[in-house]
């Protein structure tokens, strides 16, 4: 693999060391210097670089003893972070002297990118820093004594977990062993084991030089961890704004692990990412996303102090227990208009998403749009789209993946409701409530889960489902058999499209108070006696009254956690134990009439 098209190599001299160094983008706008991890070289980041180069100076390099660069001699010695240091700030000046640069580091990238924040002799060179999967080995140290001189029950459990995860450093301490198993079974497996264990995409990923990379590599561990963790800094406490990206499957690293950060950095924003280790290569769109949106930020308040002028950050700041989550991410939001729709729209938004809201109501749509907008989204859109119409979601999608991108949640809500008797409902009662509940939601599926699946990076679908699908109704057989039907058509996606990293969720609410009751269609009765309906249970579901803000909550809480089902609201959790522990008596109240 080579770095993107455009990219300008140099070579760079620092300490007899040749490092290979890649430029893309203008020159003149704020620099981003991406650090790699191990056992990679810069091109673990080509795709991370890409995205970024339309906005930025954007500078990956290879480590010394990595990719194009040269490897110190003798190899013992050579790899210290201080050397590491003395790398970076040759790096640094030579790409862009006289102004500080916006670091980036992952893995080993990110180690050593914690001792350049963290030291004197880098203050002023660096404006922000953006670490992934790689502590600092000062605050990892400081981690681990505090654990073995205060032991509890639960601290013990996070040493010794961090410890199984951590088992590849004490094999890479063992002289000779690590190099012969890299240059000779275990570099060739590397890509099909990057591929089946981390879902890496198949490519030319990575590159020939990885034998000798990882064998080179293996001195990072050797020359650093051991000193480090039993003399950790005191003074490590960064001198810059830090953005924390954490892979919550990471099978090398525990979040536990940064418990502690803010004891050492003053500005830290922190972002977690549902992936795995390698996310520059499975997850490069949220990363660009998130550096782009930080790197803004960072510049943003330079200018409010006399800097140069660059791009400001799109969007207000936002907080909220899912910022860290969902800031940045694409969501779109079908029967925005209203009700559930409306509030999950606004629930994402004040956890800074991008909303886009469709609704088949132009005006209902264009509010929610400004009320995402007024909440925190960094950007918010509406869309006037009929889900039940197969053209114009096609339509849909492909004008949001070339305005927007691939969205990374999708939220299939929009639905109608429809009561009556199953003899009293026509042919056409039942293509009109089949159309947007169900057709609508195969529509959003097909068609953005199809673009999901492409992109390989992952994402979410939740589709709106009700207690209805599994709680019989002699009144809703129309309406239950829709909901029924996304149910089930949600555990079977779930099952297809979990290798492609995608998770889905049926939510299903019971009673919420919403417009859906003052909307819905009432069969085998006259024009008055249906208005009559409408409004009396209108009125129940107002006394209800549960909000559809709870429903949202519990929606953004089914993503962070991949849920497969979700019932929301008391009656629709009781309905939802009968059915699995006491069908006989839900199907006895089934027959009873309701009170409308």
């Amino acid at each position: 693999m080579t770095m993107p098209e455009g990219a300008r190599e140099r070579r760079v001299r620092t300490g007899g060391i040749e490092l290979c160094v890649a430029e893309l983008g203008d020159a003149g706008r704020p620099t981003v210097v991406l650090v790699h991890g191990y056992p990679d070289s810069k091109e673990v980041w080509s795709e991370v670089a890409s995205r970024l180069s339309g906005r930025f100076h954007v500078v990956p390099y290879d480590v010394r003893g990595h990719g194009r660069s040269s490897a110190p001699r003798p190899l013992r010695g050579g790899f210290t972070l201080e050397k590491l240091t003395d790398d970076f700030l040759a790096v640094v000046d030579a790409v862009s002297p006289g102004r500080p640069v916006h670091l980036v580091g992952h893995d080993w990238g990110s180690v050593q990118s914690w001792e350049f924040v963290t030291v004197e002799r880098t203050r002023g060179r660096i404006a922000s820093f953006t670490s992934m999967s790689g502590p600092s080995l000062d605050h990892f140290g400081h981690w681990i004594d505090k654990r073995l001189s205060r032991p509890t029950p639960r601290r013990v459990g996070q040493l010794l977990g961090q410890g199984a995860k951590s088992w590849y450093v004490c094999l890479l301490h063992t002289p000779v062993l690590p190099e012969l198993a890299w240059r000779g079974p275990l570099g060739k497996r590397w890509p099909g084991i990057l591929r089946r264990l981390e879902k890496v995409p198949a490519g030319d990923y990575p590159t020939s030089s990885l034998p000798s990379d990882a064998a080179h590599g293996a001195w990072l561990y050797r020359d650093n961890v051991r000193p480090r963790l039993r003399r950790p800094r005191p003074d490590a406490h960064a001198h810059v704004p830090v953005q924390l990206v954490i892979p919550l499957g990471d099978a090398f690293l525990s979040e536990r692990l940064y418990d502690d950060l803010e004891l050492w950095v003053p500005r830290l924003t922190r972002r977690t990412l549902p992936a795995k280790h390698w996310v520059p290569r499975t997850r490069p769109d949220q990363l660009a996303s998130w550096i782009t949106e930080f790197v803004n930020s960072v510049e943003s308040e330079g200018d409010a102090r006399g800097a140069a002028p660059v791009p400001k950050a799109a969007g207000p700041k936002t907080a909220g227990p899912y910022a860290e989550r969902f800031g940045g991410q694409l969501v779109l939001v079908t029967g925005a208009g209203s009700g559930i729709g409306r509030a999950t729209a606004c629930a994402f938004a004040a956890a800074g998403a991008r909303v886009i809201a469709v609704d088949r109501d132009a005006d209902s749509a264009s509010r929610t749009a400004e009320t995402a907008r007024l909440t925190g989204a960094a950007d918010a859109w509406a869309e006037t789209v009929d889900v039940s119409d197969e053209q114009a979601m096609e339509q849909l999608a492909a004008k949001v993946l070339a305005e927007h991108g691939v969205v990374d949640v999708l939220v299939n809500n929009a639905g109608v409701g429809l009561s009556g008797s199953f003899l009293d409902t026509t042919p056409e009662d039942w293509r009109k409530v089949l159309d947007v509940n169900l057709w609508g939601v195969i529509h959003g599926c097909r068609l953005f889960g199809k673009q999901m699946a492409d992109r390989g990076q992952g994402g979410h679908i939740v589709n709106t489902a009700s207690a209805a699908a599994f709680q019989p109704s002699r009144s809703l057989p129309a309406y239950s058999a829709s909901k029924a039907a996304v149910l089930m058509l949600s555990e079977c996606l779930r099952a297809e499209l979990s290798r492609h990293d995608i998770g889905v969720t049926a939510v299903c609410p019971g009673l919420v108070n919403t417009n859906i009751t003052a909307t819905a269609t009432f069969v085998g009765v006259d024009a008055a006696e249906e208005k009559r309906r409408q409004q009396r249970s209108a009125r129940l579901y107002g006394l209800r009254n549960y909000p559809p803000e709870k429903v949202a909550d519990a929606i953004l809480r089914a993503v962070v956690r991949n849920e497969a089902m979700v019932p929301v609201t008391p009656e629709a959790r009781v309905s939802y134990a009968l059915s699995r522990f006491a069908p006989r008596l839900l199907r006895r109240l089934a027959r009873v009439d309701p009170p409308l």
